[in-house]
């Protein structure tokens, strides 16, 4: 069974920045989707951004991040990352990692066709 691990969140001011670390132990990222999503008290889980290892397509960004957040993979060390710049109050939330199970499946921003999903690291952004 795989089990995300967040790591990295914490609290900053605003304009400052944060990486999230997501290790994924025993998965295999061929071909699959993986992901960064966040939810905010009393707001829906939505997605921050994607990234589909295999078809050389670019990663998905939600327009509130664009420009700002950056999502990468390790493979070597079987981790996800979201270097998050430029935070403002709106990115206040807790931010999940999240790794779909079955390969060629594409990538999507609704958050139950993700199969692992991590605890949550916190991201707190003080003005």
């Amino acid at each position: 069974q795989v089990q995300p691990v967040e790591s990295g969140g914490g609290s900053v001011q605003a304009g400052g920045s944060l990486r999230l670390s997501c290790a994924l132990s025993g998965y295999r990222f061929s071909n699959r989707c993986m992901g960064w999503f966040r939810q905010a008290p009393g707001k829906e889980r939505e997605a921050v951004a994607l990234i589909y290892d295999g078809g050389g397509g670019r990663p998905w960004y939600a327009d509130s991040v664009k420009g700002r957040f950056t999502i990468s993979q390790d493979d070597a060390k079987n981790t996800l990352y979201l270097q998050m710049n430029g935070l403002h109050s709106d990115d206040a939330a807790m931010y999940y990692c999240a790794a779909d199970r079955d390969a060629y499946a594409g990538c999507t921003v609704v958050a139950r066709a993700f199969d692992y999903w991590g605890q949550g690291t916190q991201v707190t952004v003080s003005s």
